[in-house]
């Protein structure tokens, strides 16, 4: 049976997240939906990572393996047309080899968390990004931010229903970076590792964000990691500016 991966972009708002559970909706279901309505009876599809309900993706990667020898654009075609209306698309689709696996092959994952400070409500953007009224220090965030970076035990800043064996994970960057935004600034935060922790990724930007605004002192960070206890940790930032960007492989897939 050919393998094809996926990369898939979703909004993760009407969805409890990428794993398919009973009665609730999830992207997972909503792919293989799709794939059922192109050849029934398949086993399910892996993913590169779950994403939590409501966190997005932009490059979010996935494979199965289907009965037919499908030209990969075609299959993309198909499959965008099922999930409609679905927020839900795929980017792009490639024949990969028996062995290649979506989450087993993959060598660094990317997320992007944005986050915006002004007074007013947020409206079209309202979901996609978390909205603070304070000004945030981003030089402070990036000092605090440079404590997690290498290889760490983040038992601190993992959920205690995270199933991973380990808490110890590489952090291999932490980046800010500054834009206008009407009535505000945005702050994107970009973070680059092998994998992550559930949860850990919010629970960085939320105790991050409190260093932003002067409520914690960024070398208050270290002492949390170092604590290894989730008492220790800051507010975990909501879902909705969180961003599956991408995921890399030794054998890349896609153009």
């Amino acid at each position: 049976m050919p393998r094809y991966a996926f990369k898939i972009e979703y909004d993760g708002r009407p969805f409890s997240g990428w794993q398919r559970q009973d009665h609730v909706p999830s992207v997972q279901g909503a792919v293989e939906a799709a794939l059922a309505r192109l050849e029934p009876d398949l086993a399910s599809i892996a993913a590169a990572g779950r994403t939590d309900a409501g966190v997005h993706a932009l490059g979010q990667v996935a494979h199965c393996d289907l009965r037919r020898d499908w030209d990969p654009f075609r299959l993309s075609e198909a499959l965008n047309y099922h999930l409609k209306p679905d927020p839900v698309a795929i980017t792009a689709c490639a024949r990969v080899s028996d062995e290649w696996h979506a989450r087993f092959s993959a060598t660094e994952r990317r997320y992007l968390f944005r986050l915006v400070t002004r007074r007013a409500p947020l409206v079209h953007d309202a979901g996609q990004i978390w909205a603070v009224k304070h000004d945030l220090d981003v030089a402070a965030m990036a000092e605090g931010a440079r404590h997690l970076i290498g290889q760490h035990d983040f038992t601190t800043f993992r959920s205690t229903l995270c199933q991973a064996k380990s808490p110890v994970k590489t952090m291999d960057d932490i980046r800010f970076e500054t834009r206008p935004y009407p009535g505000g600034v945005e702050y994107r935060a970009t973070l680059r590792a092998r994998s992550f922790l559930h949860n850990q990724v919010r629970s960085i930007i939320g105790t991050l964000e409190r260093v932003g605004a002067g409520a914690w002192a960024p070398d208050r960070v270290k002492t949390a990691l170092e604590a290894r206890d989730r008492a220790a940790c800051g507010p975990v930032a909501p879902p909705g500016g969180l961003y599956l960007t991408g995921v890399s492989y030794p054998d890349q897939p896609f153009d």
